[in-house]
């Protein structure tokens, strides 16, 4: 059963942990000294709550944030899997990157780069218009910027009382868009409402005013969670105890992932923090965000939206042959693998621009697309042949051709090069244009036709 898309809305890291050995102590200072070291990479911050909601059934996700042009960019988007679509709203100089240290298991220094709150400017994304087409937004904030845009928080306050608004805050961040569904603070974070002194139900209930929110859930670790909403319903959550918690560093996107989750299906606040506390107890007892990394330079999949993915520009940068290919892809078939294995034999790094929804429908029909965008996507991702997929929501994809600039430009061989809208922009960015030979008889309106044939039979 397909949930509806939710939308993570927020700051995106890459956290990268170095991990060794140590044996003694350097002589001038008392500090470890490390050797074997290992690298490893992980989603952080917003893109870590997206991975997670990824994991969710029936559950699409897109991650509407600011990434930079630069390798730690592409880790993170490598690292968010094909269940994830990313919007970069904006461009950083460099996406922040969080590097962890650590001697026989334990954090001895960390080093943050990146991690200033200015971002520049881009035209390319509708934020109001991605949120109106959500079943359930999340804020993730955590300090670097995405969330104080205002064309992000009028988009908030747009779909208020429509769909489920959770906002995971953060103490250098902007505050909650009044009105929203729910409010995650962790225990930390909660005493920006009063004294220290003050309970935690005291606490949550000053919140819900000061942030004119619904609702609000603070997380208290081992000791669960307590909840509060505007009409005086409060209650609290327990959670299984996790035997010696070596590293929750996470545990508050598992929380405010599950609550959003939960309150596709209800609206009772009370059963969402219990999702979420449950959520992040055995997100905890998993091995907590370090249980997301992967080793350094491992294939993965990237799926953007409406943007060109860093993955395709550090190619560029690394010297690689880029090809290009677009179209439907509605119910993928034999002959749309076998392009787009012809296709990616051209070059090193095979870009799919796939037609979304709304343009299918203006090509071919009411009728279709048979298969939603996101599934499309996320099908083509798995394809071993394929480096990046981005969804476009144009009829042709003109503008991002000319973003990617590709060395090529593949089509099926019942197109005339001369005749495609696409080969002006190709050729003025010094690509070519490609015809391939097509498998005889495999067409997407081949199998529909069949499938409805088959089914028009059986109910004789």
């Amino acid at each position: 059963m397909n949930r509806g898309t939710v939308v993570v809305v927020g700051d995106a890291l890459l956290d990268v942990d170095l991990r060794g050995e140590s044996r003694r102590s350097c002589p001038d200072v008392p500090a470890p000294v490390l050797e074997h070291m290992t690298r490893s990479y992980r989603p952080g911050g917003a893109a870590l709550t997206a991975r997670l909601l990824s994991g969710e059934e029936g559950v699409d996700v897109v991650l509407l944030t600011a990434l930079g042009e630069d390798s730690a960019a592409e880790e993170v988007v490598r690292g968010l899997g094909a269940g994830v679509e990313v919007a970069s709203l904006v461009v950083r100089e460099r996406t922040p990157c969080k590097t962890r240290i650590r001697a026989c298991g334990t954090t001895v220094a960390r080093v943050d780069e990146g991690c200033e709150p200015t971002i520049g400017c881009s035209e390319d994304i509708d934020v109001r218009s991605l949120l109106e087409g959500a079943s359930a937004v999340l804020i993730s904030d955590y300090g670097l910027g995405v969330t104080g845009r205002s064309e992000v928080r009028e988009a908030v306050a747009a779909v208020l009382g429509r769909v489920p608004v959770v906002w995971d805050p953060h103490p250098k961040g902007s505050p909650p868009v009044p009105g929203v569904d729910l409010v995650t603070p962790n225990e930390a974070e909660s005493f920006v409402a009063g004294p220290e002194e003050g309970t935690a139900r005291a606490r949550v209930r000053r919140l819900v005013d000061r942030w004119r929110a619904y609702a609000v859930g603070i997380t208290l670790g081992e000791r669960g969670a307590v909840w509060a909403d505007a009409r005086g319903g409060h209650g609290s959550s327990r959670c299984e105890v996790v035997d010696s918690p070596g590293d929750t560093c996470g545990a508050g996107d598992a929380f405010a992932a599950a609550c959003t989750a939960a309150l596709l299906s209800s609206t009772e606040i009370g059963r969402a923090v219990e999702a979420g506390t449950q959520a992040a107890a055995g997100f905890v007892a998993r091995g907590a965000a370090g249980a997301h990394t992967f080793p350094d330079r491992r294939r993965r999949p990237a799926v953007g939206l409406f943007t060109p993915s860093p993955v395709t520009g550090n190619a560029r940068r690394r010297g690689e042959r880029i090809v290009a290919t677009g179209g439907c892809f509605d119910v993928l078939h034999a002959g749309h693998v076998d392009l787009l294995h012809r296709a990616r034999a051209l070059g090193d790094h095979l870009v799919v621009l796939v037609n979304d929804d709304a343009s299918v429908r203006a090509l071919k029909g009411d009728d279709r697309p048979v298969v939603p965008g996101h599934d499309r996507a996320r099908i083509l991702s798995a394809l071993e042949c394929v480096d990046t997929v981005v969804l476009f929501d144009e009829l042709t994809p003109t503008r991002l051709l000319e973003e990617i600039r590709p060395d090529v430009w593949v089509k099926g061989g019942d197109h005339d090069p001369e005749t495609l809208p696409e080969t002006p922009v190709v050729r003025a960015g010094g690509g070519e244009v490609v015809t391939v030979p097509l498998l005889v008889g495999r067409s997407t309106t081949h199998v529909i036709d069949h499938i409805r044939g088959r089914v028009g039979a059986s109910t004789l």
